[in-house]
């Protein structure tokens, strides 16, 4: 048996489960990953990475309809990936905070690698 595959102590066990997120923290966090884990969604985060963008400009940028891609940024809005900023008539999209462009940063040089 390898090292990696030996049993842990039972004091590292039980610091382990001691210190394991709570259940609504890991369904907080499968949810993120879920939101994440779509194509579309990725795509729009991509292009709100450059820049902030109108449903319009999504929709044209996507090849897809103005209700599709609103659909997908209520999505990435309730979980705090994308806000709405209006400006004049126009309301544009724009990643949440730097901590979403952080994730989007990592993610990419993950997969890239």
């Amino acid at each position: 048996m390898s090292k990696s595959n030996m049993p842990l102590p039972a004091a590292p066990v039980e610091d382990i489960r001691r210190q394991m997120p709570g259940e609504e923290l890991l369904f907080g966090l499968s949810d993120f990953f879920k939101v994440m884990g779509d194509p579309t969604r990725i795509n729009i985060l991509w292009a709100l990475e450059k820049t902030a963008l109108c449903v319009n400009d999504l929709a044209a940028v996507l090849n897809m309809s103005n209700s599709a891609v609103s659909h997908q940024l209520k999505i990435l809005r309730v979980a705090k990936l994308v806000r709405a900023v209006k400006k004049g008539k126009n309301v544009y999209y724009e990643l949440n905070d730097d901590h979403v462009r952080v994730i989007w940063e990592k993610a990419l040089e993950h997969v890239c690698e």
